[in-house]
């Protein structure tokens, strides 16, 4: 975060961006000079009430949507100057978006699911199998990789789905909310495979309200508010002593 080392190149570079929608005939201000860097392998928990901007930042970071100013540098590449196919081609090679409902096919296995990706590369048919079979021994699903979605849990679903963003490879991985949608006693589990992740090196982004269950694996904790940055401090000084009040107020909503 910007507090590492100022010699080593962030794998993603934000500075001064700002993005708005319009809403009938008014424009309406989501985010306003966001500025922050990840470095690789760190693991930066967004947090922040609804409507804060959180999402909309990690979508911009995804290039799934496009600031209206400021600079977005992932890995070295301007991001915001790509083309919509660019922009598909660099998203299918960089990162792994987890969705909060999963969006696993529901006609196919969870083998199946995951090897998906796969099909669009030069990867054979046996080279395919291993990293499927790489990626979801990862998420502890070996033993379920012949079953369909209505057949699985949604914690197994929701790990399929991060087995399925990692089987491409990519450099970072971004998470919209991966445990909203989850019993209680479901969390644990795909926080489990967050944590082993972040001990194999991955960079990471998550945007969650659980994210004081992994807070001994996060490098850093942001809390938006009103589509700014309001405070960013490691996790033990995050949860135990915030800086600022609307942060103390956030927290004491979400216990």
């Amino acid at each position: 975060m910007n507090s590492a080392d100022p010699s080593t190149s962030p794998l993603i570079r934000i500075r001064n961006l700002a993005k708005s929608y319009r809403r009938g005939g008014q424009i309406v201000p989501v985010l306003t000079d966001i500025t922050l860097d990840v470095q690789a392998g760190d693991f930066l928990g967004l947090m922040g009430p609804s409507g804060s901007g959180k999402s909309t930042l990690l979508n911009l970071i995804a290039g799934i949507d496009k600031p209206d100013s400021g600079e977005l540098y992932f890995d070295g590449v301007d991001i915001t100057k790509l083309t919509e196919r660019e922009l598909a081609d660099w998203r299918a090679g960089t990162v792994g978006f987890i969705f909060q409902f999963y969006n696993l096919m529901p006609v196919l296995t969870a083998f199946e699911n995951v090897e998906l990706p796969l099909t669009l590369t030069r990867l054979s048919r046996r080279e395919r199998h291993e990293h499927v079979e790489a990626a979801l021994a990862l998420v502890a699903l070996s033993d379920r990789m012949e079953h369909y979605p209505s057949e699985l849990s949604g914690g197994q679903q929701q790990r399929v789905a991060i087995a399925r963003a990692l089987v491409m490879k990519p450099k970072a991985m971004l998470f919209d909310e991966p445990t909203s949608a989850l019993d209680v006693e479901l969390v644990r589990e795909v926080l489990d495979v967050m944590e082993e992740l972040a001990r194999e090196g991955m960079t990471m982004v998550v945007v969650s309200h659980e994210l004081r269950f992994a807070h001994h694996v996060a490098s850093s904790i942001l809390m938006m508010d009103e589509g700014v940055v309001i405070e960013e401090a490691p996790p033990e000084r995050f949860f135990s002593a915030p800086e600022h009040e609307r942060t103390r107020r956030f927290l004491a909503l979400v216990e």
